[in-house]
């Protein structure tokens, strides 16, 4: 049976169990809330030891054979243009479509949030090296790491040898488990469907945020059915754009109703691999870097919340000089949210209100209730970008080996 298929079954129960298990039962919502905590625990139980020795062995071998600049060019090119369209693609939505006023809540501020970028620095350069890999959230600091180790052993590839084939086997040996804990989270998708049901039935029973959740849903067709597909088909001149649609079917399943674009790691890596033939060393490289890097999709959501926002508040026309900031400011906060695998484009919707101020400083609390589906929005625009953005890096550094349709998990 295909991956995507287990996952959709899980999927489809959980919906069940929501609609019809007594959910209003306090002691039923905490158990069910205490084993989707353990559902994500336990999807991101195995990703730093998979990125860790995958990234320094992919690391190595593109260094040797003199493929890591141009890999990291086109990673990080895909990873900015990706970005800007996405933050464009929500932009022109919103200016086009006039959405409903959302009704001003009286709601007050319990805590402040904000982005500092000297702990992000903090977290990349702990007092020891060894602590980036108990870090499970920030991914960059255990990449950066095996960056170290994988370019420096091909100082000397003779004395370092043990230590590149002591990565490499440690590599296969904790993506083979990692295969194992994605099969089982399949099941896993049981509770986090029931959850997310539990959520989505409260937000869409008042209707006040039904025209906000059909636009991101409009947009996330276009771009996943239209643009992206598009891009491929004439950037790496690909017949079959569509295929990398349908090897995404899994991961945007799971990303879109946890809303976490970290325990999605494993899928993509794994999809990239036996279903998109992408080579481990674009693999261990390109996957982590668009997990931490690509939140465009927290960017479109982000745009789209805000002018909504700005229109609830006042009938006035945005300035064009407005509109630019909120473009290109929301665009700056997403690469900012690596630290956020969860959560992000809400806390850059609180950001960009904060920054924008104006009497918006609180503005962020008219979406508060429908920030667990705005979430999940950016979280599967986002993760499409991660599978798209590996092939076309992939291609580039023509380092793919091109599967049948037939033959993807």
């Amino acid at each position: 049976m295909k991956l995507w298929i287990k996952y959709l079954i899980g999927a489809f129960i959980g919906i069940l169990c929501a609609l019809i298990l007594p959910v209003q039962n306090p002691k039923l919502q905490e158990a069910i809330a205490f084993i989707t905590e353990i559902t994500i625990r336990f999807g991101r139980y195995m990703v730093i030891p998979v990125l860790f020795f995958t990234a320094v062995t992919a690391f190595n071998r593109l260094r040797d054979t003199k493929l890591l600049v141009k890999t990291g060019i086109w990673t990080f090119s895909v990873i900015i243009l990706s970005s800007l369209l996405l933050t464009l693609v929500g932009l022109l939505s919103i200016l086009i479509v006039k959405l409903p006023r959302i009704p001003i809540t009286v709601e007050t501020v319990n805590e402040s949030l904000s982005l500092n970028a000297g702990n992000l620095l903090r977290s990349i350069f702990p007092y020891s090296a060894f602590e980036t890999l108990s870090n499970g959230t920030y991914l960059l600091a255990a990449l950066f790491f095996a960056l170290l180790i994988g370019a420096a052993s091909t100082a000397d590839p003779i004395l370092f040898k043990p230590i590149t084939t002591l990565s490499d086997s440690l590599s296969k040996l904790m993506y083979n488990i990692s295969v194992i804990f994605t099969e089982f989270l399949s099941v896993g998708m049981v509770a986090i469907l029931t959850s997310w049901t539990i959520e989505f039935r409260s937000i869409i029973s008042s209707g006040v945020f039904t025209p906000l959740i059909i636009i991101l849903l409009v947009d996330f067709i276009v771009v996943a059915g239209i643009i992206y597909p598009l891009i491929i088909r004439y950037l790496c001149h690909d017949p079959h754009p569509y295929k990398i649609l349908y090897a995404s079917i899994c991961s945007v399943i799971t990303a879109f109703f946890s809303g976490d674009s970290t325990l999605v790691l494993q899928l993509n890596m794994r999809h990239g691999k036996e279903s998109l033939g992408i080579r481990r060393r674009i693999n261990g490289v390109a996957h982590p870097l668009f997990t931490i890097f690509a939140r465009g999709g927290s960017a479109l959501v982000t745009t789209v919340s805000f002018i909504v926002i700005w229109r609830s508040y006042s009938s006035l026309t945005i300035p064009f000089t407005d509109v630019i900031w909120i473009f290109f400011t929301s665009f700056a906060i997403s690469f900012l949210l690596g630290s956020y695998p969860s959560g992000g484009a809400f806390i850059s919707l609180t950001i960009l209100c904060s920054l924008y101020s104006r009497g918006f400083e609180t503005g962020y609390l008219l979406v508060k209730p429908a920030a667990p589906i705005i979430c999940s929005f950016a979280a599967a625009f986002d993760v499409l970008t991660t599978m798209f953005g590996s092939y076309i890096v992939a291609v580039k550094t023509k380092l793919i080996e091109h599967h049948g349709i037939k033959h993807f998990i």
